[in-house]
């Protein structure tokens, strides 16, 4: 008993009980540094039906100094409020024009000074270009003519961006639909300052309300003064000239979109009563169709505050959801209304039913279909053609119909009935065009639609484009990447006639670049981009994609780095890093098949091991580790047992290639990731050190559910407690590098996961070293948080690993 009393008392002690280094920024070795400071390459806005494209230039990381500024944490937002814009958002420097069809970049001139550009938005004739730019006190909007290649600011700092871009166009190319700080704004209140006036209070009436745990949420009343504050905007009408036009009074706009045919505005403010448990997306709400010029048609939808969800992945809200305008119809809205009231449970034919209704809403909604499923998506075809898809969590199927819009009493006819997780039966995505509205709907072309799949097989990834013929429902293959030591991506289809495809190419060692692909005109290529391959200094690494068995049959698969010169005959014993995060499957065929493809680009970025390629490691990344439950079984029930398998059969693998020694490996992985590796150290006996990075380490802290586990703690204790690496810190011996960025936003991965794990091994005795990097959200963005990682990483792993 006095045991388990001074253990759970050191447990609740703060960091500030346990001695901290204090260490200076650190930059990784040279071969690291070279890779990971590198410059990066433009951003391509590319649609080849646009004389023009569009070329963005950034800086490669964020600083330290981006990442300290003024922050508020409300309603799951993070926000600059000095700015009124997220605090996440990675700036543009810099814009270039080029047309598609020449080589010859041209600089935008007058575009502002030290430019931090977001929210590019193309008007519907392509001509201009609207973006907003974020000074010191705002955000401003601009417009940059494409033709004259300038820019021109529109408004001062006074849009509101915090519930993300702020602006829309109007169907006339001249007129934007702008939100607006209001202009009576009060002040943000200061909770530092202000004395509380009472305690903070929450109720439960008894009803269930198993929330999983979410970041960021309001905490007292001042909260809510500030998150009202922080979201409203008045909405202006601005033209090109910059006359500007109160539309709508100060209200806290959600959602704002304009019918296709322009005549109709939908807005959606969010209401009142606010929650302390749940982020904005589940606050009351309400739907109001106005005309253009802000005369009110109709109230189309209301919906309640939503604390309290049926059990399961495929639960929904009550009432009217994913209420859109149908891309093909002047001004007719679309949405999804649950017939199981949401609740996965509950057993009917029919999950869900999609109404439509037409303005200006005098009629009554029509109902045009209903899915046995949970509905997926649509594509909008024309009056007659529409696909519709849908899925169901727990089978994993998923189904794709065509359908007739204008007919609710035709049968909907089965495109595809497959599982979602088999991706070598994955028929593609349907192709789209731009219509009179400047809408995108299904491209059909002589009763043909078309299908561009990513073509992954049991011998390798092989794009395809597929004709579907709409009234036989048979396909033909019209084209297939013949690469074997390429990679080819098909983004989109010119001209359908011509058989003009955008494709992207890349290899190992050489960076993507975009081409026309002439499928038609023996598959010739013209080459659009011709960007260099920043990373010279790895692109002679070997790198290929292995295939080996798990002890149980399952199929699994890695991709294998090794140093450039490597002598693959002598067959130096090298240490080897294993990079991988758990995947949930309900069948052992899903979970064998790989989406790996070796001609890859190889880019190192910040979370990878493929910079210790240059250092002498041999590196198997995106190693598979499949989690199995088939049947009644949830892949949970034998979580470690399948961790642990999958990690022996990827050193196995490796090994049986003489590459390796086997008491010289590291495992590591981010968020869950970092789960996997804590419970590897802890299980078993396979490896040497580990990196474990945003992670959570006790589940007893996410008691609603995590990642696919859909079951509550108190249902299932047992499979909590076994998972949880904090539970069995005593048996955890080997050394273990812990990182975690200091504001952490991702649900169920707060920092406190890292702070009281580190706490555990601390006392416990095990060789562990904790790093917290200042201001990091669950992904890592400053420059010198990730020059300091990677030295983190690489002097842990020469101690405890190569030496």
């Amino acid at each position: 008993m006095k045991i388990r009393v001074s253990l759970i008392a050191f447990l609740c002690m703060g960091l500030s009980a346990i001695a901290q280094e204090n260490l200076n920024y650190q930059k990784p070795s040279k071969s690291i540094l070279d890779l990971a400071d590198y410059q990066k390459a433009p951003s391509v806005s590319l649609d080849t039906k646009k004389e023009y494209m569009l070329l963005s230039y950034r800086a490669t990381y964020k600083t330290l100094d981006d990442l300290n500024q003024e922050e508020l944490r409300l309603g799951g937002l993070r926000i600059n409020p000095i700015t009124n814009i997220s605090s996440t958002v990675t700036y543009i420097n810099n814009i270039k024009l080029r047309k598609v069809a020449d080589k010859n970049e041209i600089q935008v001139s007058g575009l502002p000074t030290n430019s931090r550009i977001s929210n590019i938005v193309w008007s519907p004739n392509d001509k201009k270009i609207l973006f907003s730019n974020t000074i010191t006190t705002g955000v401003e909007l601009w417009v940059l003519d494409v033709a004259s290649a300038k820019a021109t600011k529109l408004t001062e700092a006074t849009l509101n961006a915090n519930l993300g871009t702020p602006f829309s166009w109007f169907n006339d190319n001249e007129t934007i639909l702008v939100k607006m700080l209001p202009k009576n704004r009060a002040a943000l209140l200061d909770s530092k300052k202000d004395l509380p006036t009472g305690p903070i209070t929450s109720n439960s009436e008894g009803a269930k309300s198993q929330n999983r745990t979410y970041a960021d949420m309001l905490k007292n009343k001042n909260d809510e003064i500030n998150f009202e504050n922080i979201i409203t905007s008045e909405l202006y009408k601005i033209t090109l000239d910059g006359k500007a036009t109160l539309l709508k009074n100060a209200a806290m706009f959600a959602g704002e979109r304009i019918s296709p045919d322009g005549n109709f505005l939908m807005l959606t403010t969010i209401q009142k009563p606010f929650s302390y448990i749940v982020p904005l997306n589940r606050f009351p709400s309400k739907t109001v169709v106005y005309d253009k010029n802000g005369i009110e048609i109709k109230t189309v939808n209301e919906l309640p505050l939503n604390e309290i969800m049926p059990k399961g992945f495929m639960a929904v809200r009550k009432g009217k959801r994913e209420i859109s305008w149908r891309n093909d119809k002047p001004a007719t809205l679309a949405y999804v209304v649950a017939l199981d009231e949401g609740d996965p449970a509950n057993k009917v034919d029919f999950r869900d039913e999609i109404f439509l209704w037409e303005a200006p809403f005098t009629a009554n909604p029509t109902s045009m279909v209903k899915t046995p499923q949970r509905f997926g998506d649509i594509t909008w075809g024309n009056e007659t053609i529409a696909v519709v898809s849908d899925e169901w969590y727990d089978t994993r199927n998923t189904k794709t119909y065509l359908i007739n819009p204008s007919d609710s009493n035709q049968r909907p006819k089965i495109i595809s009935d497959r599982n979602s997780q088999d991706i070598y039966a994955d028929p593609g995505v349907f192709e789209t065009k731009k219509n009179q509205y400047n809408k995108h709907v299904l491209a059909i072309e002589n009763n043909n639609a078309f299908l561009i799949g990513e073509g992954f097989t049991k011998d390798g990834q092989f794009p395809f484009i597929d004709e579907f013929n709409l009234k036989t429902l048979q396909s033909k293959r019209l084209y297939t990447s013949p690469y074997k030591d390429k990679k080819e991506d098909l983004l989109e289809i010119e001209d359908f006639k011509k058989g003009k495809v955008l494709v992207q190419i890349q290899s190992k060692n050489e960076y993507p670049n975009y081409y026309f692909r002439n499928i038609k005109q023996k598959n010739s290529l013209t080459p659009i981009t011709t960007f260099e391959n920043p990373f010279e200094s790895i692109k002679n690494v070997s790198k290929e994609v292995i295939k080996y068995k798990r002890k149980d049959g399952v199929e699994l698969s890695g991709t294998l780095y090794l140093p450039e010169g490597y002598d693959k005959v002598k067959k130096e014993k090298l240490p080897l890093l294993i990079w991988a995060y758990p995947a949930e499957y309900k069948d052992k065929s899903s979970a064998g098949q790989s989406n790996q493809n070796p001609n890859e680009f190889t880019f190192p970025y910040y979370g990878s091991f493929v910079y210790w390629v240059t250092k002498g490691y041999a590196v198997l990344d995106d190693a598979s580790f499949p989690i199995i439950g088939e049947g009644t079984t949830e892949p949970n029930d034998n979580f470690i047992t399948q961790l642990v398998d999958d990690a022996e059969a990827a050193i196995n693998a490796v090994n049986a290639l003489g590459y390796i020694n086997t008491k010289k490996v590291a495992i590591g992985g981010h968020s869950y990731g970092a789960f996997m590796t804590s419970n590897l150290l802890t299980h078993s006996n396979l490896f040497a050190c580990g990196i474990a990075r945003s992670g959570a380490y006790n589940r007893t802290l996410t008691p609603f559910g995590f990642q696919s586990e859909q079951r509550n703690y108190w249902e299932v204790p047992s499979v909590y407690n076994t998972m949880s690496p904090f539970m069995n810190a005593d048996k955890m011996k080997t050394p273990l590098l812990l990182v975690h960025g200091e504001a952490d936003n991702n649900p169920g991965t707060f920092t406190l996961q890292t702070e009281r794990y580190f706490q555990a091994l601390k006392g416990l005795g095990a060789p562990v070293r904790m790093v917290i990097l200042p201001k990091e959200s669950h992904g890592y963005v400053a420059k010198e948080n990730i020059l300091h990682l990677l030295w983190e990483q690489d002097q842990f792993l020469e101690k405890h690993l190569k030496n």
